[in-house]
């Protein structure tokens, strides 16, 4: 048996002594800007821009559309009014070609929102309304419509190759033979 055994901390015993109730659970060291909401990584922008707009003559509540290099519209979802007054409010944000959605927010007016997108024109004949071309060391695939195709579309093959060795590209198809493309290098 030891002499000099303690059978309370000596921190615990001059806490209590001293009228202090040690806490039950230890203090967060961890900064206060960790609360939820704050830590973590932020989305990335999916939108380019956002704009209001007066266009009171535009039937229903939501359209969206895209604007080709030329300046054409071509609505993919609401009404086919004129949608020259989003248009233009966009155009002063974003410059042809970009893909927009809008909302009507009351009586005359409309958020739009309009993201940038890439437009090339491929041979008249291209088959599908989705491409998907992947290069590898291993060689190239072409699929269209989810269906691996034989050939090579040099459009699109020149569109990838600026993304470095190997890439991928996706094409979809807007309007007879224009399609929006992404490219990213693998």
């Amino acid at each position: 048996m030891a002499l000099f055994r303690r059978r309370e901390p000596l921190h615990e015993r001059l806490a209590r002594e001293g009228g202090l109730s040690p806490a039950a659970t230890p203090l967060d060291p961890r900064p206060g800007w960790q609360e939820t909401g704050i830590h973590g990584i932020h989305r990335p922008r999916e939108w380019d821009a956002t704009v209001t707009a007066d266009a009171p003559d535009i039937e229903g509540d939501t359209v969206r559309f895209v604007a080709l290099p030329d300046g054409t519209l071509l609505v993919e979802d609401g009404p086919d009014d004129s949608l020259e007054p989003l248009a233009a409010a966009v155009g002063q944000a974003v410059g042809a070609p970009y893909r927009a959605r809008a909302a009507r927010q009351g009586e005359s007016l409309w958020a739009v929102q309009a993201r940038r997108i890439e437009v090339l024109e491929l041979p008249a004949g291209t088959e599908g309304d989705a491409i998907d071309l992947t290069h590898t060391d291993d060689g190239s695939t072409l699929s269209v419509d989810d269906a691996r195709v034989f050939g090579s579309l040099p459009r699109l093959e020149e569109r990838g190759a600026r993304e470095g060795r190997d890439y991928t590209v996706h094409a979809e198809r807007l309007d007879g033979n224009l399609w929006e493309v992404s490219a990213a290098a693998l």
